[in-house]
């Protein structure tokens, strides 16, 4: 193994335990019947979203995520 190798592994290694971290992190979204009827009023009623800690962790996720695709791809063609 390279030490380029070695480094992407490492990045990939500690780029999906931290996918993994902030998926736990999240609150779950299943509030039953209620939240199915009252959910599209809430998102539409909320306007501050975006700041929510929850906003922030899915962001997150879709970045984590996405750098350990990207890593996993790299891997794959060294």
């Amino acid at each position: 193994m390279t030490v380029v190798s070695v480094i992407f592994t490492i990045l990939q290694v500690l780029s999906g335990l931290a996918v993994t971290a902030i998926v736990l992190m999240q609150s779950g979204k299943s509030a039953g019947l209620s939240g199915a009827i009252s959910g599209g009023a809430e998102t539409f009623m909320s306007k501050g979203k975006a700041k929510t800690l929850d906003a922030k962790l899915a962001k997150a996720t879709k970045w984590f995520a996405l750098a350990f695709v990207v890593l996993t791809l790299i891997l794959n063609l060294l």
